[in-house]
């Protein structure tokens, strides 16, 4: 009897929280998104805020790097063709600089985006450390630090936001004449692929510019003969335009006599040609004894083994100064080597030039700086 009156009173129990739970869960129906969403606010309010990525440098519009290059190669003077390089190159970072190779020493030469362009005028930049040094000595586009460019330099011209850096060399005949430095400034913007190309097509342009001053008519150089006759030899320079007359950087060893050379050596280019001009052509002409035909294919197949070989270099940088340093250079670049040379051997090795082995001597002389042993034990020789 009390087992039934236990069930009897507790079915009225049961029922109401049926009735309870069934309201309760009508009347959270219409607020559970609202709830939800303010759940997931809170917990959102009490992460720590993301870091924000940076951007990946936006690649500039190619046709304006062309437009670029052709501002360079519309130069007709030293001066001309180096402001036009510092004037592209402004396009692709925001501060870069041009500092002139003399004597072992670097100067700076002129600006852009330091606020003056004669901001750098004289500054001796120090070629014994950081990428400067890297640059200068391994004649490679060298990443670094502003705290490697030596003490003096951040403080005079100040740290760019990221304090990133990029050197290149402005290499003239294998020589290089000067250090363009370029930094991202307080927008970041650096680009390293564009900057090195310009210097490169600025280095081209240079040299191009140094023949043609040399190659000069026969009948104007007739003309001339008693003006030559009456003047040294070292004088034919001075027809040639001088990016950096009137630059006396100041920190030029003083045993250094400022007459006796070129003010900087990318005048030297000049000077070789023209030196070469007054030896006898046998002495300066390797191809001297062959046909002007074969002489010429010869020209040619020198010059297409350098271009591959620089091309080599450009796009694997970081793999040429490891493989110089660990002396394993052909094993870091065997695909590239091998596909060069190939190319060269389609090219050239079924014709007169086949016996100079061009592309061989260059990887030598360029890659290896006419050290076989950096190539590492398994180059073929």
């Amino acid at each position: 009897m009390a087992e039934r009156n236990k069930k009897h009173n507790e079915a009225p129990q049961i029922e109401m929280q049926q009735i309870v739970e069934s309201a309760v869960a009508q009347a959270l129906q219409g607020h559970i998104p609202q709830l939800q969403a303010q759940i997931v606010q809170r917990v959102l309010e009490g992460l720590p805020a993301p870091v924000a990525e940076t951007p990946a440098p936006s690649r500039e519009d190619p046709g304006a790097l062309v437009r670029a290059v052709a501002n360079i190669h519309a130069g007709g003077t030293q001066k001309e063709i180096l402001r036009a390089l510092l004037d592209a190159g402004s396009g692709y970072c925001s501060r870069t600089a041009l500092f002139v190779v003399k004597a072992g020493a670097a100067s700076g030469w002129q600006a852009r985006g330091f606020g003056d362009d004669e901001s750098v005028k004289d500054f001796p930049l120090d070629l014994n450390v950081g990428p400067a040094a890297h640059a200068y000595q391994n004649r490679v586009t060298t990443p670094g630090n502003i705290a490697e460019m030596g003490g003096r330099f951040a403080e005079q011209f100040g740290s760019p936001a990221n304090e990133q850096v990029l050197v290149l060399p402005l290499a003239l005949k294998d020589k290089v004449a000067a250090l363009v430095y370029a930094d991202g400034g307080d927008s970041g913007k650096l680009d390293s692929d564009a900057l090195e190309l310009l210097v490169m097509a600025t280095s081209a342009w240079l040299e191009v510019i140094s023949l043609r001053k040399q190659a000069v008519p026969r009948e104007s150089s007739e003309m001339a003969s008693s003006v030559e006759r009456a003047a040294p030899p070292v004088q034919t320079v001075s027809s040639y335009s001088d990016p950096f007359a009137g630059h006396a950087p100041k920190h030029i060893p003083s045993s250094v006599p400022a007459e006796s050379e070129p003010a900087a050596e990318v005048v030297e280019v000049a000077t070789s040609h023209a030196g070469a001009a007054a030896a006898p052509a046998a002495a300066a002409d390797p191809w001297a004894g062959l046909s002007p035909e074969d002489a010429d294919v010869h020209r040619k197949a020198q010059r297409f083994a350098r271009l591959l070989v620089d091309e080599i270099k450009l796009y694997n940088q970081a793999k040429v100064a490891e493989g110089r340093r660990n002396k394993d250079l052909y094993d870091r670049l065997k695909e590239d080597i091998d596909k060069s040379r190939g190319t060269f051997q389609k090219r050239y090795g079924s014709t007169a030039a086949a016996s100079g082995d061009y592309f061989q001597s260059e990887l030598l002389r360029s890659l290896a700086e006419d050290d076989v042993s950096i190539m590492g034990s398994n180059f073929r020789r």
